[in-house]
This record gives C-alpha cells, sequence and structure tokens, in this order.
C-alpha cells in the first residue's frame, strides 16, 4: 500500500510563518482608505456650515467631496491592479500610501470646496494603488484553505474602520478644526509604510496584463458624466431639465463604448468574459447594490442624528458603532454560515435583513426613541457582514491566483461605483424630496434666498438663523420636509436592496462541498 505525498504548499515557509504579521499591515493599510470616508461621513454637517467653523459646502458639493474621491479610486482601480501583477503588489502599495498621505495633508488645509474636491480626488488616486493591492497580497501569502478565513478577516477591518472613523472624526471636531478629520491620516500611512517595508513580501503576476489607457478614460469619463447629471437633477430638483438629461445621456454613451471597446480589446481593463459565468457576476452586483443602498443612507442618517436630533460630531460617531461592530464581530464569522447553509441562504438573508433595515428608516421621526436607531443600524451591520465575506470568497477564487489582482479590483471597482452612484441617486432623491416638501413654507423668506434655502435642511436651518425671530418657524418646518425626504430616500434603498436579494437567491451556489472532503475523494491512494 502507497500513501501520498502531503501537497507542497504554495508559500515559502518564511512567508507562511508571518502571514498573520502581513495581515495585520494590510488591515492597516485597508483602514486607512476605509477610515476616511467613514471620517467624512459624520464631518459633512459641519464642512456644510459656513466659515470658519467649515467651508460652506453646499449638498451638492458635499456629494462631489465624497465622490470625487470614490470616481478617481473607481476608474482606476483596474490599471492598479494591472500595475501591481506587473510591477509587485508591495511597491504599487507603497506608492500608492504616499499619494495618499499627501492628499490628505492638502485635503486638510483646503480653502473652499473646490480645492477640498479637488484634494480628494488625489486621496482617491493614491486609495486605487492601496486597495487592491491589500487583497491581492494576502491571496498570495495564504494557502487557498486559509483564504476564506483571512478574507474573512479582511472584511472585519472595514467594519473597524467604520466604527473607528465615526468616533475618531468626532473627537476630532469637538476639539479641532474640520481639517484635523484628513490630517489624522498622515501619521496612519507613516505607520503601515514602516511596517510594509519591513514585513509585507513582494509578489507579480509572471503573465501581468498591458495597461489599457483608453478603457481607463472611457469609464472615468462615463461615470464622471453619469455621477454629475444625477446630482445635478437633484440639486435643480427637475430630472428634465435638458442639461440633466443631456449629461446623464453622454455619461450612458460613453459606458457603453467603453464596454465595447473592452470587448474588442486584446488587452482590456475588464475581461467582459468574466461576466458570462453567472455566479461571479451575481457576486459582483450583490456588492455594487449593498454599497449602493448603504453609502446612500449614511449619508443623509449623519443629517438625521445631526440636524435634526441635535446629536453632536462624536455623539453621531458613537451612535454609528453597532453598525461597525456588527461587521467586526460577524464578518471573520460568515463562513461558518456559508459552510452549513451555502452562498446562496447566507447571503440572500443578509440582503432581506439590510432592505427591512432600510424600510424601517422610513419610521423613524424626531422623537423616536434613539435605541430604535441603534437597533437598526445593528441588524444593518449583521445583514452587511454576511453578504460581504461570502461574496469576496467567491469573486476571489473565481479567477486564477496570479490574477489576484484584477479579481480585487474588480471586487472593490463595483463596490465604489454602487456607493457612488448610492450618494448620487438616492442624495438627488433626498434633494428632490425636500425640496419639493419645504417650497410651500418658503413664503417668508426673502425672494433670492429661496433658492439656496431649499437646497437642503442645512442651507434652510442658516437662511433661519439669518432671519432671527422670523425664522424659528422655519426650523420645524426644515424638520419635517427633511423627515419626509429622508423616508422616500429610505424606500427607496430599501428597494434596491430588495432586487439584489432576487439576485443573489437566483444566481449564487448553494451549499458547496468542503475543499479538504473534495481532495480526500480525488486521493487515488
Amino acid at each position: 500500500m502507497t500513501t501520498s505525498a502531503p501537497p507542497v504548499p504554495r508559500i515559502p515557509e518564511a512567508v507562511h510563518r508571518r502571514r498573520w504579521a502581513i495581515l495585520g499591515v494590510l488591515m492597516l493599510s485597508l483602514l486607512i482608505v476605509v477610515l476616511d470616508n467613514s471620517i467624512l461621513n459624520v464631518a459633512v454637517k459641519t464642512i456644510s456650515t459656513p466659515a470658519p467653523t467649515g467651508l460652506g459646502a453646499t449638498q451638492s458639493e458635499l456629494e462631489w467631496a465624497i465622490n470625487s474621491y470614490t470616481l478617481v479610486f473607481a476608474g482606476l482601480l483596474f490599471s492598479a491592479g494591472l500595475l501591481g501583477d506587473r510591477l509587485g503588489r508591495k511597491r504599487v502599495l507603497l506608492g500608492g500610501l504616499v499619494v495618499f498621505g499627501a492628499g490628505s495633508a492638502l485635503a486638510a488645509f483646503a480653502g473652499s470646496p473646490g480645492e477640498l474636491i479637488g484634494f480628494r480626488a488625489v486621496m482617491g488616486l493614491g486609495a486605487a494603488f492601496v486597495m487592491p493591492a491589500t487583497l491581492a497580497v494576502l491571496m498570495n501569502v495564504f494557502e487557498r484553505e486559509e483564504q476564506p478565513k483571512a478574507i474573512g478577516i479582511w472584511a472585519g477591518g472595514v467594519g473597524l474602520a467604520i466604527a473607528i472613523g465615526p468616533i475618531t472624526g468626532g473627537v476630532l471636531l469637538d476639539h479641532f478644526w474640520w481639517g484635523s478629520v484628513f490630517l489624522v491620516n498622515v501619521p496612519i500611512v507613516l505607520l503601515a509604510l514602516a511596517l510594509m517595508i519591513w514585513l509585507v513580501p513582494d509578489s507579480r503576476d509572471p503573465n501581468p496584463g498591458r495597461i489599457d489607457p483608453i478603457g481607463v478614460a472611457l469609464s472615468v469619463v462615463g461615470l464622471v458624466l453619469l455621477v454629475y447629471g444625477i446630482i445635478r437633477g437633484g440639486e435643480l430638483a427637475d430630472f428634465t431639465d435638458v442639461t440633466v438629461l443631456g449629461t446623464i445621456a453622454a455619461g450612458l454613451a460613453v459606458l457603453v463604448a467603453f464596454v465595447v471597446f473592452e470587448k474588442r480589446s486584446d488587452h482590456p481593463s475588464i475581461d467582459v468574459g468574466y461576466f458570462r459565468d453567472k455566479v461571479f457576476s451575481a457576486a459582483i452586483a450583490a456588492i455594487a447594490l449593498v454599497f449602493f443602498a448603504l453609502m446612500g443612507v449614511t449619508f443623509f442618517s449623519v443629517f438625521y442624528t445631526q440636524s435634526v436630533r441635535g446629536y453632536s460630531p462624536l455623539e453621531t460617531g458613537l451612535l454609528l458603532l453597532p453598525l461597525a461592530a456588527a461587521q467586526l464581530v460577524f464578518a471573520p464569522r460568515a463562513r461558518l454560515l456559508v459552510d452549513r447553509f451555502g452562498n446562496r441562504a447566507t447571503t440572500t438573508a443578509g440582503m432581506a435583513l439590510i432592505a427591512a433595515m432600510l424600510a424601517a428608516f422610513a419610521t423613524l421621526d424626531a422623537d423616536t426613541p434613539i435605541w430604535i436607531l441603534e437597533a437598526i443600524f445593528f441588524l444593518m451591520g449583521t445583514g452587511m457582514a454576511h453578504i460581504m465575506t461570502p461574496v469576496s470568497v467567491v469573486i476571489m477564487q473565481a479567477l486564477p491566483r496570479e490574477k489576484a489582482g484584477s479579481a480585487s479590483a474588480l471586487s472593490n471597482t463595483f463596490r465604489q461605483v454602487g456607493g457612488a452612484l448610492g450618494i448620487a441617486v438616492l442624495g438627488s432623491v433626498l434633494s428632490t424630496s425636500y425640496r419639493s416638501s419645504i417650497e410651500g413654507d418658503l413664503g417668508a423668506v426673502p425672494a433670492q434666498l429661496r433658492h439656496t434655502a431649499g437646497e437642503s435642511i442645512e442651507s434652510t436651518l442658516a437662511v433661519a438663523a439669518k432671519l432671527g425671530p422670523e425664522g424659528k418657524p422655519l426650523v420645524a418646518q426644515a424638520n419635517d420636509s427633511f423627515l419626509h425626504a429622508m423616508h422616500v430616500t429610505a424606500l427607496g434603498g430599501a428597494a434596491v436592496a430588495v432586487i439584489g436579494a432576487v439576485v443573489v437567491a437566483l444566481f449564487l451556489p448553494g451549499r458547496t462541498q468542503d475543499p479538504s472532503q473534495a481532495g480526500r475523494a480525488q486521493d487515488p491512494s
């Protein structure tokens, strides 16, 4: 009787021994990329306050401050993944961190909303090189059987960043100026750089693809035009405006041209052939749809807690803690449910839970007990944890290990595009609903201020403050109008999550055989 030799490990022993320390460094790099947006969530109200407290940014400028980062990030992820595959993931990670740190320092001292939007785009450039490289390195330091556990911990790091971000932002805003929420990134970047140089091994694809500058340009231009048209429609509260329709149509046309070009290219940024796999496509769609709903809701929930309920930035950060804690606790454990019930059941239940919690936002009023909001946030985080880990594993294991950078870029691109469209679409729904609701109450406002006063709750409250005693009735009307707009927007987000639940229920696989058992079944001995 012969016994088969144990499988030869693919990972060098020296790397294998320090794999968990390497994962910690990768999570620190991931932390700053996610931390930045979660910090910004509690700072948007402060930034919208007129100088010297803030920059006096309008709601559309706030949306662009978030989306300039997100769109550059999403548009360059494919090329960043390919550059990591070609030049080495460690080198690309280090360069991305340096650019991100420089952009953060510049954003901290921005003198206008326009400057902030520009410097946020620089941060997005750096982040585009960090995010896919972290997951690609992970796939190259863990053996396949440990990858689901490592990806679960990696996904839990997102929950940690979401937890730390709002609380850190709240503390900083209570003691320092608004720019401190960006400056805090710099020391984290320096620590991550030092640890990465010391611990993280380099890796690359032996057969990397060529860079696709035309594809990158088409994707960025198409997304910017589409998002600009959506945000402009919300700003005007009129989606039939010729410039709005024209910009949205142009964006869609450029994105169609991008897909056609990629199909015909011999070195595409996106291999459209990947999407012939229904499982892969469903997993990508799940990521995009969950972030569409989540980012849009997070954007308006800050105005609910601070403007309507009167909580400080720090208190708002603490209120978001259950959302992050649930992700941190459940993301690494989601694989246990997948092992028992399969990807389809686990992810569908997660999507259904998120849809129900988004719908629950439509029940919140100005005097709803705050523990109800906390319960909603916790259950939303639980649902998200049971979506992100399973679909990340499906996506990363769908492609060869050498293409880890491309798989990570695809996953993160659709996450960012989904989030950007969520902020744009749901933010525009919020703006349109708010303006429609408040317009009838602006009769006492001087004619030259009515358009500005109707743009957002912060704009209305700022005008009410200028009017003095005459503006007091406007505060209650602003709160009522915002609550109405929030309810409409939340139901829109819930509808998107329901679509996501249907997609994953139809196309994701059910229970799969344990890889170790599969290996034994194929063992001829």
